[in-house]
């Protein structure tokens, strides 16, 4: 029998050199072939209106240059809006969706994981096929039915409101919390008299950080690339991504501030996404969903 292999004081699995060196290399040219649209995008945001449309596209830029940035700003400043306003909106319905997606999803599938009522798995069931359905396509007309009923059209809660009811957090809260909070745990909590809201709040949710940090990163992406909606009509109330699409809809002289827009509009997810990488990793394990 050969000997183990150790890395760092640790037994690894019992490849070759070789082996290793071969994945090391596949996962280094996914890892550029991931990279390379955001490259490009970052790079066209500093290319002139000349290099912008040179055909095949150059991965490197001649005359690097700011004004794409500096364009972007005046116009954005020419708004009868304030661009401060846009901002506030969307950081508002971003934090004000994906807290009520943390809350709803985390009770109902503490119910579904740890509950035992008739219809748990039926109800289970039709989440999971919900997760094939497009809403937006598939369920645009009934929910436009629905918000109109709600009397919120035009207001923050149009784009607040429907984000509570998204089954991906929901499947993902399930999945984490019957695999790592044991029924015994929850048996102990209820019997030192907790109540069975003290105990999902004290016992189960810290148990789950990483599923919840997950669906608070996921929604505020979503949340936070809102653009056009047939539900806002206010320019007030418009959210960042939708005043800058309708800002440059001005065709060629303006691609260069669009580059720009895109590089700001996508700083801010990418930031949270690289600092809570390991959290989104671990929590797919154990859901179920990392293939």
């Amino acid at each position: 029998m050969g000997r183990l292999r150790t890395r760092r004081h640790q037994v690894v699995l019992n490849r070759s050199a070789g082996g290793d060196t071969a994945i090391n290399v596949m996962l280094l040219l996914l890892g550029i072939l991931m990279v390379l649209p955001m490259y490009y995008v970052i790079l066209n945001s500093f290319k002139p209106l000349d290099e912008l449309f040179v055909y095949p596209p150059k991965f490197y830029v001649v005359s690097p240059t700011m004004d794409n940035y500096k364009d972007l700003f005046t116009i954005m400043s020419e708004s009868w809006v304030p661009f401060s306003r846009y901002i506030f909106n969307t950081v508002l319905i971003s934090i004000g969706g994906t807290f009520g997606n943390l809350v709803f999803s985390s009770l109902a599938a503490y119910a579904l994981s740890k509950m035992v009522f008739p219809g748990r798995d039926f109800f289970f069931q039709l989440i999971v096929k919900s997760l094939m359905i497009s809403a937006g396509t598939v369920g645009g007309i009934i929910q436009f039915i629905i918000i109109s009923r709600l009397h919120v059209i035009d207001t923050y809660w149009a784009l607040i409101l429907p984000a509570w009811g998204t089954t991906l957090g929901l499947y993902l809260m399930k999945q984490f919390m019957e695999s790592n909070i044991t029924d015994a745990v929850l048996e102990s909590a209820r019997l030192d008299g907790a109540s069975e809201l003290r105990t999902f709040w004290s016992i189960a949710m810290p148990m789950v950080k990483p599923a919840w940090l997950t669906l608070i990163i996921y929604s505020f992406q979503g949340l936070w690339n809102t653009g056009d909606s047939t539900y806002i009509q206010s320019e007030q109330l418009k959210t960042l991504r939708c005043a800058i699409g309708q800002s440059l809809n001005a065709g060629v002289v303006r691609a260069g501030a669009s580059a720009a827009s895109t590089v700001i509009i996508m700083i801010v997810p990418i930031v949270v996404f690289v600092i809570s990488q390991s959290k989104i990793i671990e929590t797919m394990g154990s859901s179920g969903m990392k293939d």
